[in-house]
């Protein structure tokens, strides 16, 4: 198996993508994207520090994952959030699919992906996850999606489907997700967390207090409650969760979210700067140093994460499969019971 890893954003009926917001783009894009911030007044994007300032990409490897997925007609959530990572990860073949269409449901302040009503799901895009999986060669692979409230079930089914159809196609390849909250989806965490997969990753995003502002269709103790209850299904899977910086949160607050994700007994936590996608979005309160993240990690460890990925350009799925094989390595290490 070849070590390939390949970012995708894959889309029913693969539609051709859209302009992008970037930080610093066209307002009138983000509005497009986004018409329900366009009555807003404007945020204006504050200039980023020279730590979080990337290199245009330009390594070869970059320029044929861009061609192996052009030639696969997608669509990369890489470009779709104008992730700063992309030149980095694109270089490496790593690979993040979002499935069940590129539409969200929710309204997030922070977030880039488009929100609108969503088409109907593709009975085939399990399978065609699955053979693109298996094609690449991936030796690990992180499946992600929209939110869906429009759906029964949040899209729970679909997500132990495309899980299934990979473990299928591809058996030598470690699957995380990271899903939704599967707000008032009664059965919805059991039915993702029943298809195994290897890592179940959900965001808490940002501390208790901002959620009105920053995630105001989600609660914060429903998606403690999900984490929680995936180690209570399965405690062989590992959970993993995330935070942004810089939305005006306190080291306290972070401190004790970090305390509430051990108390749901998280392996994995990821904190990062929350860049702001365009005008419309919520605006960046701070940039947090490099030195300040060190010592958050380093509060991290000494809570009993199993793992801590915390810089400023971390994000969920970055480095996500070298992050399994220390995830595996370090629950090894633990003592037995």
């Amino acid at each position: 198996m070849t070590t390939t890893r390949l970012t995708i954003d894959h889309r029913v009926g693969h539609p051709q993508s859209t302009p992008k917001s970037v930080s610093g783009g066209n307002p009138d894009i983000g509005s497009a994207r986004h018409p329900e911030k366009a009555h807003r007044p404007d945020n204006p994007i504050q200039r980023k520090p020279a730590w979080i300032r990337v290199k245009a990409p330009n390594h070869p490897v970059y320029h044929e994952t861009r061609s192996t997925i052009r030639d696969h007609g997608l669509v990369t959530v890489c470009e779709e959030a104008a992730c700063p990572n992309i030149g980095e990860c694109w270089s490496q073949r790593h690979a993040t699919m979002m499935i069940m269409g590129d539409t969200c449901t929710r309204a997030c302040s922070f977030c880039n992906v488009r929100t609108g009503q969503p088409s109907a799901l593709a009975a085939d895009e399990p399978d065609r996850v699955a053979d693109a999986v298996a094609r690449l060669g991936l030796r690990h692979v992180v499946i992600t999606s929209v939110d869906r409230d429009d759906l029964a079930d949040g899209g729970a089914a679909h997500f132990a489907a495309v899980i299934r159809a990979v473990r299928a196609a591809a058996p030598d390849t470690t699957v995380e997700v990271l899903t939704p909250d599967f707000l008032r989806k009664p059965g919805g965490v059991e039915t993702v967390a029943g298809a195994r997969p290897d890592v179940f990753n959900h965001n808490l995003e940002t501390v208790p207090r901002l959620y009105p502002s920053i995630r105001p269709g989600a609660r914060y103790y429903q998606s403690l409650r999900l984490l929680d209850t995936v180690k209570q299904i399965d405690p062989g899977i590992f959970t993993k969760s995330g935070l942004m910086l810089g939305l005006g949160e306190s080291r306290s607050e972070i401190t004790q979210v970090m305390d509430d994700l051990r108390i749901a007994d998280v392996d994995f936590l990821t904190i990062g700067q929350y860049l702001q996608p365009t005008v419309k979005h919520a605006a960046v309160d701070r940039f947090v140093t490099p030195e300040e993240f060190a010592e958050y990690a380093s509060i991290a460890r000494a809570k009993g994460f199993l793992l801590v990925s915390v810089t400023p350009l971390t994000r969920s799925s970055y480095h996500a499969d070298a992050d399994f094989a220390a995830l595996r390595d370090a629950k090894l290490a633990q003592p037995a019971a």
